[in-house]
């Protein structure tokens, strides 16, 4: 996207385009599995808290990282394995910013029924898997909670407050994305760069606000910036 913000021929080659829809399949299935680890994780922390570092050894951390990356790989290449076969011989143009999957199925030059039924199974397998196990995880959390103290109650919703805004904001535009009902060239265009750029940028920043180091730090910078300022 950077690349076509500086020049006139907005080209990419279909190796490149390929490689766009398998690393933007990768990562989509990759973060939902990733947050139902996490979800997990703070399910043992807040259900077992005995017997957490029994749990969540590092080997057990490791296979879990290991199948987040394996599901993430094995979805993506089944969707790049299928478009690769496809016979593009009409207009090569994508309506977008980048090589989105459904956008790039629709050039072809064939019947897409089938083949757009078998792609919204792949992904919706993924997507509805993973968020039935983050429900399956919170509604433990929830129970859990409810029946403990209002301080252990409160230390627990905070200790989730952060993964729970990721998720909102992952999985509820994800939803609107792909349930959005008018075909609006511009706002189709707004929610994919916003999908694929702000929600990334938006991760780091709920995690980190999060972290108590930085409050500290942020507080002494804020500090730091007003007395500059009076002094000036």
């Amino acid at each position: 996207m950077i690349i076509d913000f500086l020049r006139e021929d907005k080209t990419i080659s279909f190796g490149g385009c390929m490689s766009q829809v398998f690393l933007a399949q990768l990562i989509a299935a990759l973060e939902m599995v990733l947050l139902v680890v996490m979800a997990y994780d703070r399910y043992v922390a807040i259900c077992k808290p005995l017997h957490y570092f029994t749990i969540m050894s590092l080997q057990k951390c490791i296979g879990l990282v290991v199948t987040a990356w394996t599901i993430g790989f094995v979805h993506a290449l089944s969707q790049v394995v299928v478009i690769v076969h496809l016979p593009f011989c009409g207009p090569r143009e994508v309506d977008s910013f980048f090589c989105d999957r459904p956008l790039v199925v629709k050039l072809a030059c064939m019947d897409r029924h089938n083949i757009e039924i078998f792609m919204n199974i792949n992904c919706g397998f993924v997507a509805i898997t993973s968020f039935v196990m983050l429900l399956i995880s919170y509604t433990h959390i929830l129970i859990t909670v409810s029946k403990s103290s209002k301080t252990g109650a409160s230390k627990a919703l905070s200790t989730c407050s952060a993964h729970i805004a990721v998720v909102v904001l992952f999985f509820g535009l994800c939803i609107f994305l792909y349930v959005w009902p008018l075909s609006i060239t511009w706002m189709d265009k707004f929610l994919a760069v916003f999908y694929s750029v702000f929600t990334p940028l938006l991760n780091p920043v709920i995690y980190t606000l999060r972290n108590k180091e930085m409050k500290n730090a942020m507080k002494r910078f804020r500090s730091y910036y007003i007395d500059c300022k009076r002094n000036t």
